[in-house]
């Protein structure tokens, strides 16, 4: 069997940056133990397998199945391999539909293309305020002892917001040095799977971001993920009610970075744009 196989960087326009998920085209449905295997052999963030519906064609057809796996285990939601799915199909395969609709564990979720960018039709995942106390641990193993002006929890998605106090800027974002082990026996209730640590952005800056973050998910696998779409479907909601704005650009301060645009819709959905780049074209052979 021989699976064309393609690493693309996501919420980026250069090589090495954003955030790097393997696409794999499927003619049909592989095993779960094959998926998880090849996945960990990528040993990316997140290995995605796009599989035609009714159809072998990824050039003609508008409907395709999507599963995402981490090199230890599946998840229900991932933006960055979404993304680049659609690039591979809109850029490389040259899909001649407008949108393209991938079926998944999260429902059902199109893609468009606009201009250089590619737009994602994403669930909005509002986070609830906590108490801090009840995270009290998991706090000082990712921030030390930086300010935290604000704890909020994604039930949905078990992703915990941190968000830092306006005091601190950037650099102290940049600087975070999280031990994913420690992070990891921090809490094992089971209500948190994944970590954002966010900050206010500089929208008077050059470039002008609304907010900046990053994210941490050891129980998935993944000590950080560079540029996280499904993190920012909680971000999205959070700094959009936080802000009072509906589109908002942010940047993921990982040590690769990347970019996205927001919007948040009146139908409670969320627009989730960015850019890719291609930086492999291969066949796995089984």
């Amino acid at each position: 069997m021989e699976i064309p196989v393609f690493i693309v960087d996501a919420f980026t326009s250069l090589p090495f940056k954003g955030n790097p998920a393997a696409v794999c085209l499927l003619k049909h449905e592989l095993s779960d133990e094959l998926y998880q295997t090849i996945a960990a052999e990528m040993n990316l963030s997140e290995t995605v397998f796009v599989t035609a519906i009714n159809s072998e064609d990824f050039t003609k057809g508008s409907r395709f199945r999507l599963r995402w796996f981490t090199p230890t285990n599946e998840v229900n939601l991932c933006g960055h391999a979404t993304l680049a799915s659609a690039a591979v199909l809109f850029h490389h395969k040259k899909n001649v539909n407008s949108a393209v609709v991938f079926e998944t564990k999260s429902g059902d979720l199109s893609v468009v293309q606009q201009g250089e960018d590619l737009v994602m039709d994403f669930p909005l995942n509002p986070p609830t305020k906590q108490d801090p106390d009840d995270f009290r641990h998991l706090i000082k193993v990712a921030v030390g002892d930086h300010p935290v002006k604000d704890v909020y929890l994604s039930s949905t998605t078990k992703k915990l917001l941190l968000r830092l106090a306006d005091t601190c800027d950037r650099s102290v974002l940049t600087s975070l040095t999280v031990n994913p082990a420690a992070l990891l026996s921090s809490d094992t209730s089971g209500r948190v799977k994944g970590l954002i640590v966010t900050l206010k952005g500089s929208p008077d800056g050059q470039p002008a971001y609304d907010f900046y973050s990053r994210y941490y998910s050891p129980w998935n696998g993944i000590p950080e993920d560079p540029v996280c779409g499904s993190a920012h479907t909680v971000l999205g909601s959070y700094w959009s009610k936080e802000l009072g704005k509906r589109k908002m650009r942010a940047f993921q301060c990982s040590s690769r970075g990347g970019e996205l645009e927001l919007e948040v819709r009146d139908d409670g959905r969320l627009n989730i744009a960015g850019k890719s780049f291609t930086v492999l074209r291969g066949t796995i052979t089984l």
